[in-house]
């Protein structure tokens, strides 16, 4: 009977492993001065041909831009009525984000493209690939923390860099004047540009009713109190239906919002419209009675519409007075003093890096072969 040893332990699947390790390290013993010597003469051709480069300067302004403060003029509003729902008080925007932005815009670049002649200094053909380079070279960062607005340039002349980012800041300084960022400033232009309107209409009713005259029957009707009460009534209508449109803009049509304002409006409507009736029946003419009436009337209601957007423009004036603070610089640009590139030392210890992991693998896949050929 013949007893079979099932318990030989089979070393055929660790013999080559140790193999390769003892392989591999003989591989690095009779190699050391190639790791060694390879890698170093790399890293020092690294080094020598980055201090041929041209040193690159970064210069690095911050700054705090101007706080939208939230409106407290939101009960001054409500009582010029229905208009103060054109004011735009509510949500209040962080423009932050919105100034980075412009720094970073078609404009802004073209205009320092121009201001430092960079399509010759960076040897550019195309503006767009000046524009490239410049952005390349350009770090614009908001600090969420802080809320700080940092600009960093690299340029291998010093003073230019400092310029540079310097002269970000001076153009967002330029762009914010021309245009209308912050919701005061838009509410500010709206109603400037209903007051002009509103100043046009006035004059030209004003010279209509001069020209009526004033006449006895006009006298007896004391149409005074009830030609006022129809320009606030109407000015009113006009300001309610204004508000329809723009909510009918932006809501969905059964909102609650929009149901209100059309009840409102529907209101003001009636009420004008029984005003209408009682003065006609006052002046004894009906419709197309006393001309001087219903200039008169026309007249109050200029005169009642323009106060309501002048007294919205001086509102929308003090807002914007208070939010446009002026850009405050904490860093300005210097120019540096030392170089941040080309960072040699980093180079050349990834080129020596490169040159070792590179040359190991090579000696592994070596001796991974000369295993392989010895097994068969």
């Amino acid at each position: 009977m013949v007893a079979v040893d099932t318990a030989v332990p089979d070393r055929r699947s660790a013999e080559p492993a140790e193999f390769l390790l003892a392989d591999l390290l003989a591989v690095v013993r009779r190699h050391l001065w190639l790791l060694v010597l390879a890698p170093s003469l790399i890293a020092g051709a690294t080094y020598g041909l980055t201090a041929l480069l041209p040193p690159v300067y970064t210069a690095k302004t911050s700054f705090l831009p101007p706080q939208q403060p939230s409106s407290n003029l939101t009960g001054a509003l409500a009582s010029l009525g229905n208009l103060a729902a054109l004011g735009g008080v509510g949500a209040v925007r962080n423009t932050s984000d919105q100034y980075v932005s412009l720094m970073q815009s078609t404009l802004v670049t073209d205009r320092l493209i121009d201001r430092f002649k960079l399509v010759d200094a960076y040897e550019a053909k195309f503006r767009v690939d000046a524009r490239r380079e410049l952005a390349s070279n350009t770090r614009i960062a908001l600090g969420r923390k802080d809320g700080l607005v940092t600009v960093e340039v690299d340029d291998h002349d010093r003073q230019r860099a400092a310029d540079m980012a310097n002269a970000h800041v001076e153009e967002l300084r330029l762009l914010l004047s021309r245009l209308a960022v912050t919701e005061a400033q838009q509410r500010r232009m709206f109603f400037e540009s209903q007051l002009e309107q509103a100043q046009e209409r006035l004059v030209r009713a004003q010279m209509a009713l001069q020209a009526t005259g004033f006449t006895q029957g006009a006298l007896r009707a004391e149409p005074r109190a009830a030609a006022e009460e129809y320009g606030r009534l109407r000015a009113e209508v006009t300001a309610a239906e204004v508000r329809v449109q723009a909510l009918r803009a932006s809501l969905a049509e059964g909102a609650p919002e929009l149901r209100q304002a059309q009840g409102a409006l529907t209101a003001l409507r009636e009420q004008l419209a029984r005003t209408e009736r009682a003065g006609a029946a006052a002046s004894g003419t009906g419709r197309g009675g006393s001309d001087y009436i219903s200039k008169y009337r026309d007249f109050k209601y200029q005169e009642t519409l323009f106060d309501l957007f002048a007294r919205q423009y001086e509102i929308a004036r003090v807002d914007e007075s208070r939010e446009a603070a002026p850009i405050q610089v904490i860093d300005v640009a210097t120019p540096p003093e030392k170089p941040t590139g080309p960072r040699r030392v980093r180079l050349a210890g990834l080129g020596g890096g490169a040159a070792l992991l590179l040359i190991f693998c090579v000696l592994v896949l070596r001796s991974r072969r000369a295993i392989t050929v010895g097994a068969d």
